[in-house]
C-alpha cells in the first residue's frame, strides 16, 4: 500500500432501523451519531466538522448542528444522493489534510417508510424530470429498469443471473438480527415476484425503511484517543455523469470507472487484495453494473461473475454483508450503512457473518439514477 494515511474511522453506528413512528429525521441522526461518539469514544464537544445530506430539508447541516448542539469549523452539505456520504470521506479526508479540523461527524437520517404517504418531489426534481416523468417513466425504478433491458439485450444477462445477487444478500440477511427481511429467499422466488418495471420483479428492488446512520473521521492524531481500532481511508474517488437517465452516456457503464480508477491508485491495492466490498445494491441490476464499471469483470461478465452465490456467505466474494438495501434496510440514501458495515468487518465484529481476517474493503456508493458514484477503499493496521 502507498497511500499516506491521513484519517481514519474511528466510530460508526446507526439509529433504530425499520419503521419508526413517532422519531423525526432529526432524532434519528442524533441516536446515531450518539452511538457513533461513543463508539469512538469521543463526545460531541470533540467534533469541530459536521457533514451531512438529505432531501428533507434546504440546510440540513445548520438544523442539525443546531439539534446536537455543535459550533463546527467546517461543514459540507454536499448532496449527490445514495453516494454523498462516501463523497463526504473524500472531503473530510481532504479537510483533514488540509488541517482544517481534526473530528468530523458523517451523518444520514431518514423517515422514509414512516412518512411514505405524505412525499412529494422537491420543484427542483420536476424541472429536470419534465421530459421523462410526464412521458410515463417511473422514478427511479423506470431508470434502471432501462439499464437493465439495454444491459440484457446486449450482453444476454439473464433475470436468473440478477435474482442470484438478491438470493445471496438475503442469505447475508439471515445472519444480521438488524435486517428488516431475514426469511429466505430462492431465485424462483425472486423470478415469481410481481413485475414493479420490467425487467424488475419487486424482490430486484431495494426496501423502504427509516433509519439512520452517523460516521466518526478523525485525524491520525484524535485517532490515537479512539476507543476501537482506527480504520484507515487508503484511498477515495468521486464523479457524476448525468443527472437525469436520458443523458447517461452508456446504459451499461457507471461512473465508478472513474472514481474507483481513482482510488485504487490512491490505495495502492489491486482487486485481488481486498476481503470484502459492500456495493450500492438500490437494485440489483445496480450491483452487477458498478461490479463491472469497477474492473472486477469485464463488460458484460456481470452474470457470470455472480452466479452460482459467488456474493453469498462462504462464496469466494464476500460482498453486502449486512443485507444489503436489499434485505437489511433503504432509508432513501443508503450509503452511510455501506461505510458502517465495512467498518464493522475490518474490525471483525460481525459475528456470525464476519469474513475471515478482513484486512481490506471497498465501498463504493451510487446517487441518482447511476448519476453519482464515489469508491472508499478501507483498511485496518
Amino acid at each position: 500500500m502507498k497511500s499516506e494515511r491521513t484519517a481514519a474511522i474511528v466510530g460508526a453506528a446507526e439509529s433504530d432501523l425499520g419503521e419508526t413512528p413517532g422519531k423525526t429525521v432529526l432524532q434519528l441522526q442524533a441516536q446515531a451519531a450518539k452511538a457513533a461518539l461513543d463508539d469512538a469514544g469521543f463526545e460531541k464537544d470533540d467534533v469541530d466538522a459536521i457533514f451531512t445530506a438529505g432531501n428533507w430539508a434546504w440546510s440540513p447541516n445548520l438544523m442539525l448542528a443546531e439539534y446536537l448542539g455543535i459550533q463546527p469549523k467546517y461543514t459540507d452539505g454536499t448532496n449527490i444522493g445514495g453516494s454523498s456520504f462516501e463523497a463526504h470521506i473524500s472531503h473530510g479526508v481532504a479537510g483533514i489534510r488540509a488541517g482544517l479540523f481534526d473530528v468530523a461527524l458523517i451523518t444520514y437520517g431518514s423517515t422514509q417508510r414512516s412518512d411514505r404517504s405524505r412525499y412529494r418531489s422537491l420543484p427542483i426534481s420536476a424541472l429536470t424530470e419534465q421530459y421523462e416523468r410526464s412521458f410515463g417513466l417511473p422514478t427511479p425504478v423506470g431508470a434502471y429498469a432501462l439499464a437493465a433491458m439495454r444491459h440484457m439485450h446486449q450482453y444476454g444477462t439473464t433475470s436468473e443471473q440478477l435474482a442470484e445477487i438478491a438470493v445471496a444478500t438475503r442469505k447475508w440477511a439471515s445472519m444480521n438480527e438488524k435486517a428488516f427481511k431475514r426469511e429466505p429467499i430462492e431465485i424462483e422466488d425472486v423470478l415469481n415476484s410481481r413485475w414493479i418495471c420490467e425487467p424488475l420483479h419487486l424482490l430486484d428492488c431495494c426496501l423502504v425503511t427509516d433509519g439512520g446512520g452517523a460516521i466518526v473521521l478523525a485525524s491520525p492524531e484524535a485517532a490515537k484517543n479512539a476507543r476501537k481500532r482506527p480504520v484507515w481511508i487508503l484511498g477515495h474517488g468521486e464523479t457524476h455523469t448525468h443527472n437525469t437517465i436520458t443523458n447517461m452516456p452508456d446504459l451499461t457503464m457507471t461512473g465508478a470507472r472513474e472514481s474507483g480508477r481513482q482510488a485504487f491508485e490512491m490505495a495502492g491495492v489491486t482487486h485481488n487484495d481486498l476481503d470484502v466490498v459492500e456495493i450500492y445494491d438500490s437494485f440489483t441490476i445496480t450491483v452487477l453494473l458498478t461490479l463491472e464499471a469497477l474492473g472486477f469483470c469485464k463488460p458484460g461478465e456481470g452474470g457470470a461473475f455472480v452466479s452460482g452465490q459467488r456474493t453469498a456467505p462462504g462464496g469466494s466474494f464476500p460482498m453486502n454483508t449486512n443485507g444489503g438495501g436489499l434485505s437489511y434496510c433503504h432509508p432513501g440514501m443508503y450509503g452511510i450503512f455501506l461505510l458502517i458495515e465495512a467498518v464493522r468487518q475490518l474490525r471483525h465484529e460481525c459475528c456470525d457473518r464476519q469474513v475471515n481476517d478482513a484486512r481490506l474493503a471497498l465501498v463504493n456508493g451510487t446517487g441518482g439514477v447511476l448519476s453519482s458514484t464515489s469508491t472508499v477503499i478501507l483498511g485496518r493496521d
